[in-house]
């Protein structure tokens, strides 16, 4: 099923003086355009400006309820916003549209919503190798500055797959030829013993209510991490490292 293309499908917005005007100062990241509250003055809304202005990036002004509703957090946003190109970033769709070009190995995450967890996913997820994270635009914690923070700056070029919702992008999946395994402490074999595909997905669970019923329908198998010392279940992001650097160790044993 196609998900409408969105802004977000292809930006980071990060918002708040300091991160917009690190973001700006970065030499590898490219500021698409800074939105500026018309409230906003001084002589940092004028550092901002003139450092956009150096880098040849549109600045647009906007009233601060308008700033506020853009950066989806009214608390932090200090009346300045700034969307950053997120060059890998695609929505699932596009991704899939292509035999040849298609990854073979996906995230999908389903209603994590601790932006730390969704930071530190997409950085080991990269650093790995995986192909893409699929990030719902609904039920997951928006890319925003502490999703930036906790991937250690990695989420600006981290393979980002946008899609409506984590059904949506389960059944889209299906249709593509993958096979669906979601992650979870009492699953039926281990992920060091389960025989995958060639195209495969894992589905990450949300910190609480792990995997959605909606989601679970789909996969054809649930898949734990043996654990020891008692210990009965692991945080999302520590499972999530485990999982692709097994993945990794797979397709280097394979020769891959």
């Amino acid at each position: 099923m196609p998900n409408d293309v969105s802004p977000k499908d292809r930006f980071v917005t990060v918002y708040g003086r300091k991160p917009v005007l690190e973001a700006l100062q970065d030499p590898d990241l490219a500021v698409d355009k800074v939105i500026l509250a018309e409230n906003a003055v001084g002589a940092v809304a004028r550092e901002i400006i003139q450092a956009a202005r150096s880098r040849g990036v549109a600045v647009q002004r906007a009233t601060a309820q308008r700033v506020k509703v853009l950066a989806g957090n009214g608390r932090h946003d200090q009346g300045v916003l700034a969307d950053v190109v997120a060059p890998r970033m695609r929505t699932l769709t596009a991704a899939l549209s292509s035999p040849r070009d298609m990854p073979e190995t996906l995230l999908l995450l389903d209603g994590i919503t601790t932006p730390a967890n969704v930071g530190m996913i997409l950085r080991t997820a990269t650093a790995a190798g995986i192909g893409g994270v699929v990030v719902p635009r609904r039920g997951v914690a928006s890319i925003d500055p502490l999703v930036v923070k906790a991937s250690a700056g990695v989420a600006f070029r981290a393979p980002i797959l946008r899609a409506a919702t984590a059904a949506s992008a389960a059944e889209e999946l299906i249709e593509a030829g993958f096979s669906l395994f979601a992650m979870a402490a009492d699953g039926e074999t281990t992920l060091f013993d389960v025989e995958l595909p060639r195209r495969v997905a894992f589905v990450l669970g949300g910190e609480t209510d792990g995997v959605s019923d909606e989601v679970a329908e789909s996969v054809m198998g649930r898949v734990s991490i043996p654990l020891a010392g008692g210990v009965e279940s692991l945080n999302v992001a520590s499972a999530a490292a485990v999982l692709t650097f097994e993945l990794t160790r797979r397709r280097l044993a394979a020769g891959a």
